[in-house]
């Protein structure tokens, strides 16, 4: 699990069909082999690791559906290690698991905020959620703004400087991961057809 802190911006050196290694400096103070880091929000494990870069397993699968696929060599991306038990939490529960993947369709400044408009499809707009988290590109943000076909987001100098948010250019993409709360309580009303009551009983019954 992740909180959406980033924690350092890191650089990619290599990306073949199996594998990404990226230059990093912060998150390899405390890192082992088997270790989970959020790269753009995608949870990645750790196969190697020197004193300046990781090695990441990446699978078809990420490719397809987030925005990793459209990166390259010297790309910046947002880097967080697990959250652990001794520090403050920050932002929200985070996964990893990217729920798909959105357009930024407008930039605009707004005293020291910048302001993003994201265009998504139904099934992730149906999980976003006015004043709710949302993590775009692994960064904890809350949706300012959402209607029909997109939602807004105000981001603040501080995650400005300390992300790669302001990278980003109108027309790239954006890897989106909704609220899990809001995934776990959508999947109990869907499959309380017969409107029993929550129990503890019933959430055994389903698997929870």
């Amino acid at each position: 699990m992740f909180t959406g802190i980033i924690e350092e911006i890191g650089i990619i050196k290599y990306k073949g069909t199996s594998s990404i290694k990226i230059e990093a400096k912060k998150i390899l103070e405390d890192i082992r082999i088997g270790d989970s880091i959020a790269v753009n929000g995608i949870c990645l494990t750790v196969t190697e690791y020197s004193n300046n870069s990781i090695t990441l397993d990446v699978m078809n699968e990420t490719l397809r559906r987030t925005g990793l696929g459209s990166l390259n060599m010297g790309s910046r991306v947002n880097l967080e290690r697990a959250m652990s038990v001794n520090r403050r939490f920050g932002g929200h529960i985070v996964s990893g698991h990217i729920d798909g993947t959105g357009k930024i369709t407008a930039i605009r400044k707004d005293g020291i905020a910048v302001w993003f408009t994201i265009a998504a499809d139904s099934n992730i707009l149906k999980g976003i959620v006015m004043k709710g988290s949302v993590a775009l590109d692994g960064i904890s943000l809350t949706v300012a703004e959402v209607d029909g076909s997109s939602f807004k987001v105000s981001v603040i100098p501080h995650t400005q400087s300390a992300t790669t948010l302001l990278d980003k250019k109108i027309g790239d993409k954006v890897n989106i991961e909704t609220d899990i709360i809001g995934k776990y309580v959508e999947k109990l009303l869907n499959i309380n057809t017969d409107k029993k009551a929550f129990d503890m009983d019933f959430l055994i019954e389903n698997g929870f």
